[in-house]
């Protein structure tokens, strides 16, 4: 955990510390209360005096705004695609003007090295948006041949997500956003008077966008205030990223790095939908074919107890597994989390045995990712056909 004092909002702030990135928005939430840590290089508000368990309550009936740490990379130029098939382990070829697609990217051994969103922006111009990672890197390391360019675009990102966020975008877009502008579309719309790259995507599992600043054109504290004075009406507050954990486990949502990493075939990450094997030529297509399908990471939950990153799970005394990340869910009032087991196996249905780190031992029962909603028809605006059980 990185932490740093608040800065006067208005004081003149330093764009970076050491080589890591404070947000430009920083100033407008920042208090003597606020903690940082850090993801792709730039630093994100873990906690900001606030109340998460409230701020999971405005995401789930209003709406919240967080100021977070992906990452866009921009792959442009004649043999944008050709280089995109080879990278990535979707199809890209097929994608149409102003969408996106989750995707990955698989090493040469088949695991899994980065996931994000994909947006096409032009023929020839897409962002890759990450988590973080060493994905420049990655990409410069294997464009020799390819007529690409890759670059900084220095956007950063703002997430409005909640029941209440297609109001408020379309207000704070005098009406340019509507619903035709759905799941997984994007484009370049007037906010307030600056233009700016929106997705109707987000980390959340709930009806939500993604608000992409276009680098030094964008003055970050005006789009802060118009975004504020049009969500506020609607109930929205500002959060830090403990809300949008807890909401994302519940989404099945994963974590490059630390839910999977690049250990894990896509089967074993329950992400075998994401890889097109028909494709040929992408990296680690080989080894991807020849693994042997079978799902290692789970969710759990668990009455009385909270799971936490690196508690053990037990079936009878062996050690099987170990958690990657763990949340109370207020809405399904128990604790919740992912397992990673050693080994892929049919774990779903079973009883097994969590022992945290600080104290005893609990039962938790092993489930299917997600928690609920796995038609995801919360973010595309439908309400929930049944509770969850």
């Amino acid at each position: 955990m990185n932490d740093l004092p608040a800065l006067d909002p208005a004081r003149i702030f330093p764009t970076y510390v050491g080589s890591n990135e404070l947000s430009p928005f920083y100033p407008c939430y920042a208090n003597d209360q606020t903690v940082l840590r850090l993801a792709a290089g730039r630093f994100f508000a873990h906690y900001n005096g606030d109340d998460p368990v409230a701020g999971y309550w405005a995401l789930r009936k209003h709406a919240a705004l967080y100021d977070v740490p992906e990452r866009p990379v921009a792959i442009s130029g004649p043999d944008a695609v050709l280089f995109l098939e080879r990278i990535l382990a979707r199809r890209i070829a097929n994608m149409k003007l102003d969408r996106g697609r989750y995707a990955v990217a698989c090493t040469h051994q088949g695991g899994v090295f980065m996931d994000g969103i994909l947006f096409r922006l032009a023929e020839d111009r897409f962002w890759f948006v990450h988590p973080d990672g060493d994905l420049d890197t990655w990409l410069l390391a294997h464009n020799d041949g390819f007529d690409v360019t890759v670059s900084d675009p220095h956007s950063r990102v703002l997430q409005i997500q909640g029941p209440k966020s297609y109001q408020i975008m379309q207000g704070a877009s005098s009406g340019a956003i509507t619903e035709d502008l759905k799941y997984f579309h994007a484009g370049f719309f007037d906010l307030g008077g600056q233009q700016v790259y929106v997705s109707r995507t987000g980390w959340t599992g709930e009806l939500g966008y993604e608000i992409y600043t276009l680098g030094e054109a964008t003055d970050c504290p005006r789009l802060w205030d118009h975004l504020i004075a049009h969500g506020a009406p609607h109930g929205m507050v500002f959060s830090s990223m403990q809300s949008m954990n807890t909401r994302r486990i519940e989404a099945g949502i994963l974590d490059s790095g630390s839910d999977f990493d690049s250990t894990m075939n896509p089967f074993e990450a329950g992400l075998e939908r994401f890889v097109d094997l028909d494709k040929e030529g992408f990296i680690g297509r080989d080894a991807v074919q020849a693994a042997s399908p079978g799902t290692r990471l789970y969710g759990l939950r668990c009455d009385g107890v909270i799971p936490s990153g690196g508690d053990v799970i037990l079936d009878g005394n062996a050690a099987v597994g170990k958690v990657t990340t763990g949340a109370q869910s207020p809405y399904l009032g128990c604790g919740i989390g992912y397992v990673r087991f050693d080994e892929p196996g049919d774990w779903h249905g079973r009883q097994l045995t969590l022992r945290p780190a600080r104290y005893g031992e609990a039962s938790c029962d092993i489930v299917e990712l997600p928690f609920y909603d796995p038609d995801k028809r919360l973010p595309r605006g439908l309400p929930l056909e049944e509770p969850p059980g």
